[in-house]
Order: structure tokens, then sequence, then C-alpha cells
């Protein structure tokens, strides 16, 4: 026993809280003995006290001979040996000293590292002090699966820090939407409507695809990817593609862009008169039917109208009728109109005339006209000054 009491006596300058420095003396697979400096006792650093990172190689952190600065947390005594040590931390002391560092530096930027996905958010780590970025203060965007960003480096804003509850609250949505802001703020700067610019396909919706412009995600509407209708964004383009587009209309105060891709490529309607000319005769497909007409595409991106009036020599009450979408058909063309866009075309052109028709058609040119009926007229007989006799009626008349 008074060895013992000897023993404790001889290292009690050494106390839990103080910060000491300590030379390693062995590594083995979960923990490094270490002699505290000046005092003739040892301690243990265990890989838990050294680094967050369960899965790290103590061996790749600290080596035989390295001097550490190290927090003491506790006095161990050996059961058997009745030896002394001192359980002591690297990660700790980091951790007070990124602690002191912390404090007024709210809104600050610091760059940090995810550690973990947790509930709720991101543990991350900066500088041995553990923090949370809860999942809504990831992105501009709620980030379902956190998991993503363990292991990677960012800079986020501090918002609160106390030590006492050891409480360290950050926010990477905030510098995302800064830097978002500027580069806005730049792109439309340099932007105009008429403007050829070139971005990549950032994502595609059933309504379309939005560029990045390197800083603002622009909309091509599926009405402005491609020249032909009714077109799968999907089919047109990828995501990760570098495309050329034309702006059509700038909102900097909603941060919109309005882009063309079709209007970067040549049209079906450009140069149509060397393509089609009044007379020609070609084939085509039917897309679409109305009440007063066929659509016949005669070229690619180009439909022409057949009137209700041009589909046959007989009377005709409705387009579906007599022809359905996807039949191929002959038409001749009637007319070209590249600045409104129409061609005007016909089926029965270039079908005969009906034979009872053209016969009926000349019986009525060749039928005799009738002899105009004369009017009837009431007659009168005449007045005579002296009257008549019976003898004057029938003088001659023999009895």
């Amino acid at each position: 026993m008074n060895e013992f009491e000897d023993l404790l006596n001889s290292v009690s300058q050494v106390e839990p809280g103080d910060v000491v420095t300590a030379e390693v003396l062995t590594v083995d697979a979960s923990q490094a003995n270490v002699a505290i400096a000046g005092t003739g006792v040892e301690g243990v650093l265990t890989l838990r006290e050294l680094t967050n990172d369960r899965d790290a190689d103590i061996n790749d952190l600290v080596k035989p001979g390295e001097t550490l600065e190290l927090l003491v947390l506790r006095q161990v005594v050996g059961k058997d040996t009745d030896t002394v040590t001192y359980l002591v931390s690297k990660k700790r002391l980091e951790a007070r000293k990124a602690w002191d560092k912390l404090v007024g530096r709210e809104e600050e930027v610091v760059t940090v590292k995810g550690t973990r996905a947790v509930k709720g958010g991101l543990s991350v780590e900066f500088e041995g002090l553990r923090g949370f970025i809860p999942a809504s203060m990831l992105d501009t965007r709620f980030v379902r699966n956190t998991e993503r960003f363990v292991g990677q480096e960012f800079e986020a804003k501090i918002k609160e820090v106390d030590p006492k509850e050891n409480r360290f609250i950050l926010s990477r949505r905030e510098v995302v939407e800064e830097k978002a802001a500027a580069a806005r703020a730049e792109v439309f700067s340099k932007l105009a409507v008429g403007d050829i610019v070139t971005g990549k396909v950032a994502r595609i919706t059933s309504f379309g695809a939005f560029i990045d412009l390197g800083g603002v995600d622009g909309l091509v509407h599926l009405t402005e990817l491609s020249h032909e209708r009714n077109v799968s964004p999907k089919s047109v383009v990828s995501v990760g593609d570098e495309i050329e587009v034309k702006v059509l209309d700038l909102n900097e105060e909603e941060g919109r862009v309005s882009l063309s891709l079709k209007a970067t490529t040549p049209g079906p309607w450009d140069g149509v008169e060397q393509k089609l000319a009044a007379g020609d005769v070609i084939e085509g497909t039917v897309k679409r039917l109305t009440d007063f007409g066929a659509f016949v595409e005669v070229l690619p991106g180009i439909d022409g109208l057949v009137h209700i009036s041009q589909i046959s020599h007989k009377r005709v009450e409705n387009p579906k009728d007599v022809l359905k979408v996807g039949q191929e058909v002959t038409v001749k063309v009637l007319d070209v109109n590249a600045d409104a866009e129409r061609v005007s075309l016909s089926i029965k052109a270039l079908e005969e005339r009906p034979v009872q028709e053209d016969e009926q058609k000349e019986k009525r040119q060749s039928r005799p006209r009738r002899p105009k009926r004369q009017e009837k007229r009431d007659f009168e007989l005449p007045e005579t000054q002296t009257g008549f006799s019976m003898a004057d009626l029938f003088g001659d008349i023999e009895l």
C-alpha cells in the first residue's frame, strides 16, 4: 500500500483536462502508448480518440517517436500491476481548439467534410469538431439521400455555435444560393435576346429540356426542340449533351431564360420553293384529319392541306369517311406559300370526273329550250254605235 501511495503522489502533477506533450512509444492495432513529457508516466491514445473515422488505420495516423499535443481525459490504474496510466485524446483537444475558433464566427463560410448520414441530415467535421447540417439546409432542393455527401469536402455557412450544448449547426444551402445568385447575375449581364449560346443539357422533363448556361438553367420548351411536331424531348437531346441554343426571352427578376434549339437549325420551310411547285404530283402521308380537310405530309416537317372540296369529285360530308391517318395518298400541288408556311393540295385533281356526271351535264347543255308561253290576254268585243240584231248574226244562214 505504501508503494502504491508513493506511485500516486509521483504523478499528482497530471490532472484530467490538462493539455500535455507526449511521445509515441509503441503503436498496435487499436491504440498507441505514449510517454507524457516531464511526468514519468505513460498514457494510452486509442483510435477512437484519434479520429472520427472508424475505418481508419491507426498506423497511418501516428508513428513511434512522434510528438503529439494531447488532452488528458482521466486516470487509469492497472488491476494486476498497480501501474498508473492516463487516457489521452488528440481528437478532443482539436475539438476544444475548434470550439474556441468558432465562437463569434456565425455567418462565416468554412470548409467541412461530410462524415456520416444521420437522421434528418448530415454529420460533418470541421478541424476535429463534429457539426450537423439539416437535410433542408444541404441544397436548394430538399435532399432525401444525404449519403452522397459523405466523404466530400464542401463549403458551408456557420449558423449556430454553442460549446456548452455541444451544438454546431451549418448550412450548405445558403452558400449554394449565394454562389448561384452571383453566377446568375453574371450570366444575365452577358445574355441578350437573339444570342446564340452554348450550354449543357442538365435535365429533361415531359415539357422540355433545361440547359445549364453556366449559372442559369434556361428552358427549351417542347415546341422549341425540333421543327417536327409531337416529338419526345428524350428523342432529341440527352442529359450531358452540349448544344447551341438561341435566346428567345429573358426575365432576370424571376431567373428565367427561354431558349430555342430549332431556331439554330435549318427549318423545313427554308428553300421550300426549290422543292415544291404548283403542278407537282407527289406522294404524301395523311397526318391529321379535321372537319374542313386533311393535312398531308409531303416533305419532312411540311404538311399541306387537302381541303374537303379537293378530296373527291363526289360530295364528302366528313374527311374521316374517305381518309385515314397514316394513309399514303398521291396529291397534286395547287399552291405554295413559303412566307405563310402553307401548301394547298388536291386529290381529286388527279382523278377523272365521273362519266355519269359528265353525261348529265351534257344533257343539260344540249336539251332544247322550250318556247316561252304567250301571256294570256283578255279580249273585249268592240263596241258599236248602232248595236246589232239577230239578222246580223244569222243573216247568212238559209232557212
